[in-house]
Formats: structure tokens, sequence, C-alpha cells
């Protein structure tokens, strides 16, 4: 399931950026490589699928809002790979969604509209013993 699309990173970042960011051919940069932004969108993909999968059925029936925002987050930051610095908004933005994704893998957050799977198992254990050998009335006389 992809959660966000290519035109979802041109609407949060601007065309520009993402331009410069997935364009390795032309100079100056002039249009956005859909190669790129495709591996970008498919590794947040994987990541959002790691977490969400902990506590939901996948494929989530259809993608909340807050997803969209998470998988754009993840992208745009490998979009950016070791130029995103540490103090950056692009660095900052994806430790929020990896936060925000361990906390729905944790249970404190939940996604609207996501079924959970159901309990592994769900059936209760059955123990028995043998007959005890020795009792009170077996021993009696002894």
């Amino acid at each position: 399931m992809t959660y966000a699309a290519k035109q979802d990173l041109v609407d949060r970042f601007g065309e520009r950026e993402i331009v410069q960011l997935t364009d390795r051919t032309n100079m100056p940069p002039s249009t956005v490589d859909d190669v790129v932004v495709g591996r970008a969108l498919s590794d947040a993909d994987a990541a959002i699928d790691g977490y969400v999968a902990k506590r939901y059925a996948l494929p989530l029936p259809s993608t909340p809002p807050m997803l969209v925002k998470v998988a754009a987050d993840l992208a745009r930051y490998y979009l950016h790979g070791e130029a995103a610095g540490p103090d950056s908004i692009v660095t900052r933005n994806f430790n929020n969604a990896i936060g925000w994704l361990k906390d729905v893998s944790k249970g404190v957050v939940t996604i609207e509209g996501a079924d959970t799977p159901a309990p592994a198992g769900g059936g209760a254990i059955k123990a028995s013993k043998p007959n005890r050998a020795f009792t009170r009335d077996t021993m009696r006389g002894y």
C-alpha cells in the first residue's frame, strides 16, 4: 500500500525542492525524477508498515491523513540523505514521524478506521496430571 504519492510531496514541500532533490541528470535541475521519488516513497512505506503491522492488520482499508504526512516527511528525509543536517527541519520532522510511529506500535496512538488483528491463538491452556500412585488409601496397612 502506498501512503503518499509524488503529488503529496510536491503539495507539501514545493515542486522546486522536489526537483532539486530528484533530478540528478540535468544541470540545472529541471524535472522531477519519478524513479527517485518512487524509491523514497517505497522506503517510507516499508518503514511505516514495520511499525503499523505490530498493531494493525495490513493493508489498511484506507489511508488516514496523518499517515500521508508521516510518509511525506520520511520520504523527504530519504531524498535529502546525508545533506539533512541534525538540526534541520527535515530531520526534526523525520524524528517526529518515527516517534509517532513508535507510539502507534506501542498502542499509545490509534489509527482511526484500521482493524486490529485478532490475538494469536485465542485458546485456553489445558494441563493434565497422572493419578497419584501413592495415596492414604493405597498405603493403608504398610
